[in-house]
């Protein structure tokens, strides 16, 4: 998802003038160093919490590194704080060159991936994690990524991010719904547990499917290309995903599934794939064919 975002906003821009493909990449190594610090951290607060135990979801679709014994909590630490470091490197870099607004997106990033899982705040206790994923994988990536590689942002930019945001925001409205028997008894309020699961399930269904339009209102007001509208193929995989949504899951997962106890997730995960994976189709198309926005432009700067 982060590879996504990352090429949206560089699509946006790649075509914009005072665009610079070196900076744009220094951003991108930064999403990528804090997407792996913030798996890192999670693994961190909630293993310390006792939330991550050998029997919670976690620990049984993937190893986790120290409940499985591949690591000490030390070691993890450690980790996330070379890459940390790594990430402040390249924000001081681009703070530099490209001004204060990197640090309002590089601190508001960082923000919330710390409070997601830490003991202070506890974002996805209080049901705002979802809400968390929207926005860093929406304007906080696709924003801070662009003004990284062009040294300016509009409001244009802005809204093209929120169309895939929904989308990651559906991946983690699964992954709770999928733990929900486990996270209503430690007291853990995520949407799902507030809301209850079926309307949880509906409010997943529901994101997915603005996906759609909202897209279709961006090309139309000139924020996105019309190339972009290549990603309403991807409805067909929509129309799959709506059965897993819509009914409760089974009790046990089908043969050779590979990442049970996930099941909304995996559905929502795979539709988010393909729609991202065809929206950055289309910005492609657009830059090659030289649409800067709904207009084709021959003489658009390279």
């Amino acid at each position: 998802m982060t590879v996504t975002a990352t090429a949206i906003a560089g699509l946006l821009a790649v075509r914009v003038p005072g665009f610079n493909v070196g900076l744009f990449l220094l951003a991108a190594a930064g999403l990528f160093i804090a997407h792996a610090a913030n798996n890192l951290l999670n693994d961190i607060f909630d293993e310390r919490l006792g939330t991550d135990t050998a029997d919670y979801p976690r620990a049984l679709y993937a190893p986790h590194p120290v409940v499985s014994g591949l690591a000490t909590r030390t070691t993890l630490i450690r980790a996330a704080l070379l890459l940390n470091a790594a990430d402040l490197a390249i924000l001081v870099v681009l703070l530099f060159l490209r001004g204060w607004p990197v640090a309002v997106f590089a601190l508001a990033g960082l923000f919330v991936s710390v409070g997601y899982a830490a003991p202070w705040l506890r974002l996805k206790k209080r049901g705002l994690g979802e809400l968390g994923v929207f926005l860093v994988w929406g304007p906080l990536m696709v924003g801070g990524a662009y003004f990284a590689a062009t040294g300016h942002l509009t409001w244009q930019i802005l809204a093209a991010s929120l169309p895939y945001g929904l989308l990651c925001a559906t991946v983690l409205l699964g992954k709770h719904l999928d733990k929900l028997d486990w996270d209503r008894p430690l007291n853990i309020g995520t949407l799902p547990v507030l809301l209850g699961e079926v309307t949880a399930r509906k409010l997943t269904v529901a994101l997915m499917i603005a996906f759609y339009p909202a897209t279709v209102v961006l090309v139309v007001v000139g924020a996105l290309p019309i190339p972009a509208l290549l990603a309403l193929l991807a409805l067909p995989r929509l129309r799959k995903a709506w059965p897993y949504l819509t009914r409760p899951r089974p009790q046990r997962p089908p043969p050779d599934f590979p990442v049970w106890p996930l099941w909304y997730a995996a559905a929502a995960f795979v539709h988010t794939r393909r729609a991202g994976a065809l929206l950055v189709a289309g910005l492609l198309l657009g830059a090659v064919l030289g649409f800067t926005n709904w207009v084709w432009s021959p003489l658009a700067p390279t």
